[in-house]
């Protein structure tokens, strides 16, 4: 039995109060409250980069006040020759337009309440050193990125608000993306042919998820498939990098030496205030879906997917918390999903860092030099039974004959059951 229709239509009414709240927050004034480094918002162009593992100073408490300025590469120039914001609001494309033709029906693309960009994306993240931050809990989580060896956590009590980042790491320009309604975090590459991309919010939703637009050529994106699915640019699809939702205490105990996003986003919000409250409640309903749940789950059942070249894969979270791991086959490879605890729901209780415990995911391939290894979970990590080395959470062995290894971590998300069953119908299922 569904929920009861009163119950639903207060959940609406409430998602749609948080939407049009993170996108008018306080103030637009700027304004920083995070309790980092009163020097992390310089923004003076220095040549000193997140990666650079040079230091002019061992001292802890000299470094945690030293600015982290990030090298960045600047967007392309606008250059829209019909924006495919206009079709926003219409049910099909206008005749006369030289647009090709969306690859999703116009009338399934539903406003979320704010206008485009009424939800502020971060285009000029500020970021201090582990040490200087002080408004995070032990157990909040944060997504982790790392590219060739630049680690970034992003706070979800920011990205709650914003849903978008627009950074550069690892040299690489790239978008860190969450939605709060798909529970869905996914990080992509903005260069797309001679373009450098810039993401923004527009306002609408598509299957209850985010869909940006891109400040070049204003096309509509699927936040959940990296496609542009309407404008100039349909049917293009970004490149997307694995990202990990895991608990601040884990990550700042694994990457001391990377750098965490603060809250200097030159806006006034709430941070650390979750505006969707009990939203992740399991016989919940979800925002403007009006879709088919498969009945095979209820529509916010946690799943942990992955996809890759339209073969897709979702695993039952209940399942991997049980089991601490999965191993299964994916596309012709062998698999594992880990699973450990120390991480909170962003969508429980009233704060961010107060949801139940759902734990970190990570997904791997199993092979490394030639040998498919065999996990089991032990401790707070896992040990391969061919070497006897212990793995954590990130897929790096940290002890043993392998230390030092890494395995190679799979593009996942973790997101709700009417989500992944919507965007990816034909996955498979492990549960």
């Amino acid at each position: 039995m569904g929920p009861h229709p009163t119950a639903s239509r207060r959940s609406a009414a409430l998602v749609a109060a948080a939407l049009l709240l993170a996108a008018c927050g306080s103030s637009d004034d700027p304004g920083s409250t995070d309790g980092s480094s009163p020097d992390s918002d310089d923004r003076s162009g220095s040549t000193v980069t997140s990666n650079d593992t040079t230091d002019d100073t061992t001292d802890d408490t000299q470094r945690s006040t030293d600015p982290v300025v990030i090298d960045r590469i600047e967007p392309s120039p606008p250059d829209v020759q019909e924006s495919g914001l206009d079709l926003l609001g219409l049910d099909r494309q206008p005749d006369d337009s030289a647009l090709p033709d969306p690859i999703v029906p116009l009338a399934e693309i539903t406003s979320g309440g704010p206008p485009p960009d009424g939800i502020p994306s971060i285009d000029d993240p500020q970021f201090a050193r582990p040490d200087a931050i002080d408004f995070l809990d032990d157990d909040e989580p944060v997504l982790s990125l790392d590219i060739d060896g630049d680690v970034r956590a992003y706070p979800v009590q920011i990205l709650i608000w914003h849903e978008i980042v627009n950074d550069t790491v690892g040299g690489i320009p790239v978008s860190v993306t969450y939605c709060p309604l798909c529970n869905s975090a996914l990080a992509y590459d903005r260069r797309v042919a001679d373009r450098i991309l810039e993401f923004g919010t527009s306002g609408s939703l598509w299957n209850s998820a985010l869909v940006m637009y891109d400040r070049q050529t204003e096309s509509l994106w699927s936040h959940f498939t990296g496609q542009a699915i309407a404008g100039e640019l349909t049917g293009t699809e970004l490149v997307d990098f694995p990202l990990t939702t895991i608990g601040w205490a884990e990550w700042r105990e694994q990457h001391p030496d990377g750098i965490v996003l603060t809250r200097d986003t030159g806006r006034e919000r709430d941070y650390g205030r979750n505006p969707y409250p009990g939203y992740d409640d399991i016989d919940g309903t979800p925002f403007l879906f009006e879709g088919e749940v498969d009945g095979r789950f209820t529509a916010m059942t946690r799943i942990v997917g992955v996809e890759r070249d339209g073969v897709a894969l979702g695993i039952q979270l209940a399942l991997l918390e049980d089991e601490r791991l999965v191993a299964t086959e994916f596309d012709d490879d062998d698999i594992v999903a880990f699973w450990t605890p120390g991480t909170a729901s962003a969508l429980d209780a009233n704060t961010v860092s107060g949801g139940t415990d759902v734990g970190t995911t990570g997904v791997f391939e199993r092979e490394v030099d030639g040998v498919v290894l065999d996990f089991r979970a032990e401790g707070d990590g896992f040990v391969d039974e061919q070497t006897g080395s212990t793995w954590n959470v990130f897929g790096r062995a940290t002890d043993g004959e392998l230390t030092g290894t890494q395995l190679e971590q799979l593009p996942h998300v973790d997101t709700f059951w009417f989500a992944w069953s919507t965007f990816r119908p034909d996955s498979s299922i492990v549960s």
